[in-house]
């Protein structure tokens, strides 16, 4: 078992030997943490636990044993203190008959808000995630990235202090992640206490230098980026981006810093493989933009954080 501390200021949100089994499969296994105030990344594969830890630090599921807390407090205890939680989950559970401004009023609503101070926070919300055009839409006609920014617009809105983040890049496009991950560091900024999960290693540099690795239902290490990254320096990166540019994107990304080698999958789908993954995830936005080229999503197709787990397992 680890114990670990991250995070500044005082403790806000603190696991002690939290373990979650479902039948015979062990979800999170004996499991010790506190956080304070600041971003702090959560890392790990798909599968190795980081949703059904967040679910228990955030008072939606019970742990099987161990004791969760945050601000001292049982949340399934004191349900008032979940005012002071906000939680953006992986899975994609909208209500599709509602309009993005229903939902977030109905959110507020629930949270105690005046119809004067629900209507100014939705108008604010709408417009930070740039919805507002789509206010009045039903949630079943959004994309993918809206749907996402609509559910990350539920989890602020109320402003609250703790706030659990489950992998809220998905599905965004690279100027929507850009503009999300400058949120969650003013976040931090302010003195939220924010935890993000991700299973791509760059993307939660881009937001914390505070990481806590998770692997098959245990915390694996701890550190900053700094410190883990240099174990995977020489680990390079392959990424397909989907774009309706996709001929133009491949012809201007070959020449790109950072780029060893560009292939059109077919003629939506560019693959590329990069030897600085931090560098290229930071300078693809600004290419994009001042290039007039389009990338609707994402994908990471080798996940350098198994290098990291590869590494530690090895050598720990």
């Amino acid at each position: 078992m680890t114990d670990v501390k991250v995070g500044r200021d005082q403790v806000r949100i603190s696991a002690d030997k939290v373990g979650k089994w479902f039948g015979e499969v062990i979800a999170v296994n004996n499991c010790s943490l506190s956080v304070g105030a600041g971003v702090v990344g959560l890392l790990g594969a798909n599968g190795a636990g980081k949703s059904t830890l967040f679910k228990m630090l955030a008072g939606l599921i019970e742990p099987s044993h161990g004791r969760v807390m945050v601000h001292d407090r049982r949340l399934r205890d004191e349900v008032g203190w979940f005012r002071q939680v906000g939680f953006c989950p992986e899975s994609d559970a909208l209500p599709e008959w509602m309009t993005g401004q229903e939902f977030l009023s109905l959110s507020l609503r629930l949270m105690g808000f005046g119809k004067a101070e629900v209507d100014q926070r939705v108008k604010y919300w709408l417009a930070r995630f740039e919805l507002s055009d789509a206010a009045g839409r039903r949630l079943g006609g959004y994309s993918k990235g809206m749907r996402q920014k609509v559910k990350l617009a539920q989890a602020l809105a109320h402003d609250p202090e703790v706030i659990f983040l489950d992998e809220p890049l998905n599905g965004m496009d690279p100027v929507s992640r850009k503009h999300t991950i400058d949120l969650v560091r003013e976040l931090g900024v302010s003195g939220r206490t924010v935890l993000v999960s991700s299973h791509i290693l760059p993307e939660v540099e881009s937001m914390t230098s505070d990481i806590i690795l998770i692997d098959r239902g245990k915390v694996l290490a701890e550190g900053s980026v700094t410190e883990i990254r240099d174990k995977i320096s020489d680990h390079p990166t392959t990424v397909a981006l989907v774009s309706d540019t996709a001929r133009e994107l491949a012809g201007f990304l070959i020449s790109r810093p950072h780029v060893v080698s560009v292939e059109l999958e077919d003629e939506t789908r560019v693959v590329v493989r990069t030897d600085h993954a931090m560098d290229f995830y930071r300078a693809l936005p600004q290419w994009i933009l001042e290039n007039n080229l389009t990338v609707e999503e994402i994908i990471t197709l080798d996940d350098s954080l198994e290098a990291v787990f590869q590494y530690l397992t090895e050598n720990g």
